[in-house]
C-alpha cells in the first residue's frame, strides 16, 4: 500500500486504495486488496464504494472485481497533456526512433522512481520491462540515473533514500556509495548506461533533459541488447540523443513548463 500520512486525511487514504488496486495490474477482488491494506474491512469497503460511486473505480458485478475507473483515465489523460513531456517530445521522439531503429524511451521522475512517458520500439523490437504509463526503479535504468545525476542535492538525497537497492542483475548497483560514485562520473560526462543493471542482457545510453538553469525536466535514452549491439555502439547516437533532448527542453521551458524559465 502506498504511504498516507496522518496529516493528509481521507484523500491520502482514498489514493492510497487506488494505488493499491492500480498495482494489480488487472482487474482484483475486494478481498485481494483487504489482504494487503492496513485498512479495517469496514474502512476499505467505505472507501471502495465512494471511489465507484465518483468513477474512480469501477466495479464489474459478474466478477466481482474492480478496476481503475474512466473518470480516472480521464483525468490521467488531462494530466499527461498538461504535465507529461511528451505531446511536446513526440516528433522527436519519432525523428529519434527513425534515425537510429533501436529502442527510444522519454522518461520522467515520478517521486524517486522512472515514470515512462513515451516509447517507441526499434525496427527489430525487443522485449522488455518497459512501457508507456509504467514505473521502474531509478538507481539502475539509464533513464533514472541520467536524472538523478543533476538533482540539486537535498532532492538527490530524498530520492536516493527512496531506492530499493534490490540486486536485479549481477551489474546492479545495491548501496549508496556505489551509485553516488556512478552518478557523479554522469555528470562529469553528461549522459549515463544502462550495463544490464535493470535486465540482462538490456542496455542503453541516456541524456537528461534539462532546462537552460540545469533543472531536470526527465530524460531519453536508446536501448539494445547485447545480443545486437554493444555499448560503444550505442555511443555513436549521442549527439541525435543530445539534440534531441535539447529541442524538447527548449520547447517544454518556453511553453509548457513556464516556471522552469530561469
Amino acid at each position: 500500500m502506498a504511504e498516507h500520512g496522518s496529516g493528509d486525511g481521507t484523500v491520502a487514504k482514498a489514493l492510497a486504495v487506488m494505488d493499491e488496486v492500480a498495482a494489480f495490474g488487472r482487474p482484483v477482488r475486494f478481498s485481494e486488496i483487504l489482504d494487503r491494506s492496513p485498512f479495517p474491512k469496514a474502512t476499505l469497503y467505505r472507501f471502495m464504494q465512494v471511489l465507484t460511486k465518483q468513477g474512480m473505480l469501477h466495479y464489474d458485478p459478474d466478477r466481482q472485481t474492480y478496476a481503475p475507473g474512466l473518470r480516472l483515465v480521464r483525468l490521467a489523460h488531462a494530466a499527461w497533456q498538461t504535465s507529461s513531456l511528451a505531446p511536446i517530445a513526440r516528433p522527436h521522439v519519432d525523428a529519434l526512433s527513425q534515425a537510429v531503429g533501436e529502442t527510444v524511451h522519454l522518461a520522467q521522475l515520478d517521486g524517486a522512481q522512472v515514470l515512462y512517458v513515451d516509447k517507441r520500439n526499434a525496427r527489430q523490437p525487443v522485449e522488455m520491462y518497459s512501457a508507456a504509463g509504467k514505473v521502474g526503479p531509478a538507481y539502475c535504468t539509464g533513464v533514472g540515473k541520467a536524472m538523478l545525476a543533476f538533482l540539486p542535492e537535498p532532492q538527490l538525497a530524498g530520492a536516493i533514500a527512496q531506492q530499493s537497492f534490490h540486486r536485479f542483475t549481477g551489474h546492479t548497483y545495491t548501496d549508496e556509495t556505489a551509485l553516488r560514485a556512478e552518478l557523479a562520473a554522469i555528470r562529469a560526462r553528461g549522459h549515463a548506461y544502462d550495463r544490464e543493471e535493470h535486465e540482462p542482457g538490456i542496455i542503453c545510453v541516456a541524456v537528461p533533459i534539462l532546462t537552460r538553469a540545469g533543472r531536470v525536466l526527465g530524460a531519453m535514452s536508446v536501448t539494445s541488447t547485447t545480443a545486437r549491439e554493444t555499448l560503444v555502439g550505442l555511443e555513436r547516437h549521442l549527439p541525435r540523443i543530445r539534440a534531441a533532448a535539447e529541442a524538447i527542453a527548449a520547447e517544454a521551458q518556453d511553453w509548457r513548463f513556464p516556471d522552469a524559465a530561469e
